[in-house]
Formats: structure tokens, C-alpha cells, sequence
């Protein structure tokens, strides 16, 4: 299972910079390729904007989409190759959860990211190397568990820096400890739980012989109980009509 971890970094001034332009960048290309995708009749896909990305570096438009490395720009097209397709599933029903929208322009004042994957960075001690970046120190809050796949640097709306690493983690089973059970209420049967357990329903027709015939005790003459017993009963409804 995939899980990110994400801490808090300083980059230098330069860095800073650096990423300025790389954040730049990616937004161009993200911007660029999803204008390519309206103006298109038939939606191209990944490779076909890799190669009009490698087109586009060679015009003196986007010559300068050189000066940064090439892994985040990539990362772009793939991240927009997959929200068309996620658009798509989910307008025919076939993507899980909330509707998805179609993509976006993404704009200067909205927070930045570009992601590297293992050819654009590596880890040394504490330091992690970024492609045309340099080193960058995180503040490491807990330990990877394992070799992160990739690293996505992040600048929100309060210029704050984060590292997010994508790592593989082992799943952990937790047994529930107050179990949650269904409860069906009847007639026949007062209740019966979603484990299978049944409870009857209580008889209280015995507490109500019971009631009549206490009134009853000590009568000497056994051919007058019945007769006793029923007047009580008619007096009792009675008083209940009342």
C-alpha cells in the first residue's frame, strides 16, 4: 500500500529561485498541453504531448523550458494524462467516489508543485538532491519505511516549502473492540441481532391471571370464584373506559 509522507523544508534564497522557475515551468507545460487537448478533436494522449513538448523546446518561445529538469515537466503530462482519464470514468459511471471534473488551467497565485521521480532525486543522510535544485534538508519528523518512489516539492499560498515522498507501507489489521450490532424489532420475536442472537418476547398473560385471581383468595365457596373472578374483570374494565 502507497502512503505519503510529508515534511517541512527551508531552501536557500537560490533554491527558492530555482523553483520559482521550475514551478513556473511545470505550469506552462500543464497549461500548454491541456490547451492542446481543447483545441484537439480526437484527445492525444501522454506521448503524443511528450512530443509536442519536445517540439515546443526547441522554438524560442519556450526555449527556456530547458534551463530546469526535465522530469517534473514529464510528470506534468502524466498527471494530466490521468485526470482525462479520470474525467472521462467518471462521467460513464466507471470512477468510484465524487464526480470528477474536466481539468484546469492552473494559475500563478494557486499553490506549486512539481514532482520528481528516481531518476531526478536522491537521498543522502539527511540531505535529499533534487535535479537543478540542489540540496534541500527536511525536517525529519519520522523515518521513511522504505524507499520512496518519488518526491513531490510543494509551495502553498503562505510560501511554506514541503517534500512529500510516495513509500510502500504494510498494511495494519486492527480488530474492532466495540463491534457494531444491528438490532430488528418484532412481534413474534422481540428482537433478533445481526449476529444470529434471538430474544423472545416477554408473556405477561400470567401476570394478568395472576392479578385476578389474588383478588379471589379466600373465598369459601369454590362454585363462586368463577363468578367473583368475573365481576372483578368487568369492574376493572370498566374503570379502564372511565
Amino acid at each position: 500500500m502507497k502512503a505519503r509522507y510529508q515534511f517541512r523544508c527551508y531552501p536557500t534564497d537560490q533554491q527558492r529561485q530555482a523553483l520559482a522557475q521550475l514551478f513556473g515551468c511545470v505550469r506552462v507545460v500543464w497549461n500548454d498541453a491541456l490547451a492542446l487537448c481543447k483545441a484537439s478533436e480526437k484527445l492525444p494522449g501522454y506521448n503524443s504531448l511528450s512530443l509536442a513538448l519536445t517540439q515546443a523546446k526547441k522554438t524560442e518561445a519556450r526555449i527556456w523550458l530547458k534551463d530546469v529538469s526535465s522530469v517534473p515537466l514529464q510528470q506534468s503530462l502524466r498527471h494530466l494524462d490521468v485526470a482525462y482519464k479520470n474525467f472521462f470514468n467518471s462521467r460513464n459511471g466507471k470512477h468510484k467516489g465524487k464526480k470528477v471534473g474536466c481539468p484546469r488551467f492552473k494559475k500563478k497565485t494557486n499553490a506549486q508543485s512539481a514532482e520528481f521521480t528516481k531518476t531526478g532525486f536522491s537521498i543522502t543522510g539527511n540531505e535529499v538532491y533534487l535535479a537543478k535544485i540542489g540540496n534541500i534538508k527536511p525536517i525529519w519528523s519520522r523515518e521513511l519505511p522504505s524507499e520512496p518512489s518519488s518526491v513531490t516539492v510543494l509551495k502553498d499560498c503562505a510560501n511554506r516549502y514541503f517534500v512529500s515522498f510516495v513509500v510502500e507501507v504494510e498494511p495494519i489489521q486492527i480488530e474492532p473492540i466495540n463491534q457494531s450490532i444491528g438490532i430488528d424489532l418484532g412481534l413474534k420475536t422481540f428482537a433478533v441481532l445481526s449476529n444470529g442472537e434471538t430474544f423472545k418476547s416477554p408473556d405477561y398473560s400470567r401476570h394478568d391471571r395472576k392479578g385476578v385471581w389474588s383478588k379471589v383468595v379466600g373465598c369459601q365457596h369454590p362454585e363462586g370464584i368463577l363468578d367473583k373472578a368475573e365481576k372483578i374483570t368487568d369492574n376493572d374494565n370498566h374503570r379502564e373506559a372511565s
